[in-house]
């Protein structure tokens, strides 16, 4: 392999991938030549993205979809391939928050909006793309992202920590059951990271002044930090890694 972190000719899925994690990582794929693909609900978001997106060239492309819905996924994941011609890597990145609501007021309703998007979407995405790779032949990358939540314990945030710790045991298994077929299947543990998720929480007087000091790298960390090990994860440089969970925190979890 003479640069196993060329990404050219590959193509690439992000969904929630345009602002924060996404945008970040969809940036680094499309830096290294990848064409790539984002996805989101908002119409107004996706354009923003995609003028980011525009100077590393014309292969980028944004559709709407709610990855919680199977009919969309499916039809979003049809898209890129009509679009592009195939699908090498897939990063199912699109979540929610669970809002801050107290355990004991927490509704089935608010546990089910919390897991059909960020469970249940990872499982559509995830197994959409891979059928494409299984039937293409030729490998592919599947990437999920979870959270530190997985870790440290996240007060008034039990849905959000249960669907991301899905994340971790599912993913685990599609390493196993897909390797024959030569996917690799990884997850991405993110700690404190800007993104419209976590605006507010890290502008929070209190909460900054208890846990910026326990970030060992002095900051936030930002959508950019993700964009080189969403290369590496999509390159051929780790076609033989997989079934791992990559912490990127800036040393939150283990200080």
């Amino acid at each position: 392999m003479s640069n196993p972190f060329d990404l050219t000719g590959k193509v690439a899925l992000v969904t929630g991938g345009n602002s924060g994690i996404g945008l970040g990582m969809a940036e680094g794929l499309a830096a290294a030549g990848a064409a790539v693909a984002i996805c989101g609900t908002k119409p107004e978001k996706n354009a923003r993205a995609l003028e980011r997106l525009a100077p590393h060239g014309p292969d980028v492309a944004a559709w709407c979809c709610d990855v919680g819905d199977e009919t969309e996924v499916e039809g979003l994941v049809a898209a890129v391939i009509e679009r592009f011609g195939h699908l090498d890597a897939c990063f199912a990145n699109a979540g929610v928050s669970a809002g801050g609501t107290p355990f004991l007021e927490t509704t089935l309703e608010d546990w089910h909006r919390v897991l059909r998007v960020n469970l249940d979407g990872v499982f559509l995405t995830l197994r959409a793309a891979a059928r494409h790779m299984v039937e293409r032949g030729q490998g592919g990358r599947l990437v999920a992202t979870s959270s530190s939540a997985t870790i440290m314990g996240q007060a008034r945030g039990e849905p959000y920590a249960a669907s991301k710790g899905g994340i971790l045991a599912m993913v685990k298994a599609l390493a196993v059951e897909l390797a024959r077929h030569g996917i690799t299947a990884n997850t991405l543990v993110p700690g404190w990271i800007e993104s419209d998720l976590t605006h507010a929480t890290l502008r929070w007087d209190r909460f900054v002044a208890r846990v910026l000091p326990r970030v060992p790298m002095g900051r936030w960390g930002e959508g950019d930090d993700l964009g080189g090990i969403a290369v590496y994860l999509a390159s051929d440089a780790s076609r033989y890694h997989t079934g791992d969970s990559i912490v990127i925190d800036g040393g939150y979890t283990i200080f």
